[in-house]
């Protein structure tokens, strides 16, 4: 793995279509839920399942960034010391639970593995409060920093 200066376009890309995604599984969990039950009591659905569509969609993307930024890097995290570690090991959480929670919930839903559904619900809260805590930090470094890591997910560099 090379070291960047800045992201690809598709990086860019990927990063915002990740963000979309996690967004639409958030928000159509409620949904999943009634689908669920519905399959529970009927054996059939009627909607399409849209929250699993997005999560497949984020675990997706996922896989395709982590090869992307094997083959061509990243750039250096901004800050040192502990500064440098938190956001490291902050990216190393978000990409394990970009994959894990989207990967829980297939194995759950097309597996019928009930067992998982309260560990996928938790892992999904756990998911969002670590994207909230990342565009905290992002908006953190492009307005109090003023250091231009913001604009490195914007600009291909």
């Amino acid at each position: 793995m090379t070291q960047q200066t800045g992201y690809s376009r598709t990086q860019i890309v990927l990063h915002w279509l990740t963000v979309v995604g996690v967004l639409g599984a958030f928000f159509t969990h409620d949904a999943m839920i009634a689908l669920h039950e519905e399959l529970r009591e009927t054996g059939t659905i009627t909607t399409p399942p849209i929250h699993a569509a997005f999560g497949l969609l984020v675990l997706a993307i996922a896989l395709w960034r982590l090869g992307l930024r094997r083959k061509r890097g990243a750039p250096e995290p901004e800050g040192e010391g502990l500064q440098k570690a938190a956001a490291i090991w902050g990216h190393r959480l978000l990409y394990l639970m970009i994959v894990a929670v989207p990967l829980g919930g297939a194995v759950m839903w097309f597996g019928a593995v009930e067992a998982l559904a309260r560990g996928h619900g938790l892992a999904g809260r756990l998911l969002m409060i670590l994207f909230l805590g990342h565009a905290a930090m992002a908006l953190w470094h492009h307005y109090a920093k003023k250091d231009g890591t913001l604009r490195r997910m914007m600009r291909p560099g």
